[in-house]
């Protein structure tokens, strides 16, 4: 059996890992444009923040998949086209051509690119691959103004990389708050704590981008700012070209239309990771959330099933959680704004408390915003802000959420108590009994 997999991203890997070792003895192809394979991009940020180099952002080094575990990984390797049983690849210049029994699309997501003046000018950069990491921090030795484009978790964490480097930046947001997938209430807590490091200009759209032949000033509807370099942090968007080169179906949110078991709308054709379109558990209507914990649980699923197993993704609550400085910020399941768009009747809780006892050393605050379904108490989304110990709470709602968990039942979660960790009633429990059984 002759299998392809395009891209050997955190989706493909696992694919390819899978398969080998639930049928040894299968031909497995990985191609992959770059250099790098089980990369993970999301390091970017933390590699021009503490200067470690872009390579160190793979998982597993190539030779571990090549040697130990026995997958043909062609790096280097750019699919150009596929066709109904084979793919075209160009292998440092050199078109070669592949058959498939069995093929996995797993090439992610790029970042979005505005069509707007000036754009292609020098020193406007996105945040993409692991090679971007080293590309950035040649530009950035140069640059003492920058502005960042868009707020998100990609603007969010770039802000703080290149902040703490010294340089004078900027951040440029559309909406009224950072992170504007957020409820306002942790927006605003974000918002005072980016003040503090940068120029932070909300309410506030880019133009156009200006200069002769590198970028030196950005335009907005408000203004304009010096820029010796651009970073966009706009979003994402899936690259969806190769499987439309062979007729597979797209979902509605521009992602590929897959079923649990990863399988496409082309017979023996699989996708799997940010290029993927999944299901959201609580709305159960498709979502497309490209993080990376779901995209290798996709990809492990594929493996399965293409190893003619029987294994189902169920689906996301879109568990997510970033920083800025010491601030933690996470979020699982629908914001109040989502939950109400979705048409749930909602009720809402925001509360301020302490991570630990009052009278245990380096207590600090943190904030829950948790949102119930009025009419079933059930738990529809949380967001949380704080300074140690957010993953874990938002962790806790993240499963409560998948679960089908109501605000009792969480009020009555017998989780673990000590002054040195907690207050005797967690913020998790405080936010169940406040929005009431």
């Amino acid at each position: 059996m002759k299998v392809v997999i395009v891209g050997a991203g955190a989706g493909g890997m696992t694919a390819a890992s899978r398969i080998r070792a639930l049928k040894p003895e299968w031909d497995v192809k990985v191609f992959e444009a770059t250099g790098f394979a089980s990369h993970a991009p999301c390091g970017i940020p933390y590699s021009i923040e503490y200067g470690f180099p872009g390579d160190e952002l793979m998982y597993y080094r190539p030779e571990v998949f090549i040697k130990e575990r026995g997958i043909d990984l062609r790096l280097h390797a750019k699919v150009t086209e596929v066709k109904d049983g084979s793919i075209v690849v160009d292998e440092n210049g050199v078109k070669n051509e592949y058959e498939w029994d069995k093929l996995l699309i797993a090439t992610g997501a790029s970042p979005k690119v505005p069509p707007i003046e000036g754009v292609d000018l020098e020193n406007i950069y996105t945040v993409d691959l692991p090679p971007d990491a080293e590309i950035l921090k040649s530009a950035l030795a140069e640059a003492k103004n920058v502005v960042i484009a868009g707020a998100g978790y990609v603007g969010l964490e770039m802000a703080e990389a290149v902040s703490s480097l010294g340089k004078k930046v900027t951040v440029v947001e559309m909406a009224e708050h950072p992170l504007p997938n957020f409820d306002s209430e942790i927006g605003e807590i974000l918002k005072k704590d980016m003040e503090q490091k940068v120029d932070l200009r909300l309410n506030e759209k880019i133009e156009a981008f200006e200069g002769r032949d590198s970028v030196e000033r950005v335009i907005t509807d408000r203004g304009e700012y010096r820029a010796d370099l651009v970073i966009l942090a706009l979003g994402v968007k899936p690259n969806v070209e190769l499987a439309e080169q062979i007729g597979v179906e797209l979902g509605e949110t521009g992602a590929i239309r897959v079923n649990q078991k990863m399988e496409t709308s082309v017979e023996n054709v699989y996708a799997a990771g940010d290029v993927a379109e999944t299901r959201h558990l609580i709305t159960g209507k498709p979502a497309w959330i490209p993080l990376a914990p779901a995209g290798n649980k996709m990809g492990y699923v594929a493996g399965v099933n293409m190893s003619g197993g029987n294994i189902e993704f169920p689906g996301v609550v879109g568990t997510q959680i970033t920083k800025f400085y010491d601030l933690q910020i996470a979020k699982t399941g629908l914001s109040e704004k989502e939950a109400i768009k979705e048409g749930f009747e909602v009720k809402s809780a925001f509360i301020t408390a302490n991570t630990k006892v009052h009278y245990y050393p380096g207590a600090k605050k943190t904030y829950l915003k948790v949102v119930k379904d009025a009419e079933t108490n059930r738990i529809l989304g949380a967001q949380i802000a704080g300074y140690e110990m957010v993953a874990m709470r938002v962790n806790v709602f993240a499963v409560a959420i998948q679960a089908g968990l109501t605000t009792k039942d969480v009020f009555f979660s017998d989780l673990a108590y000590a002054p040195p960790f907690t207050p005797i009633w967690d913020p998790v429990i405080v936010a169940a009994r406040v929005l009431k059984f």
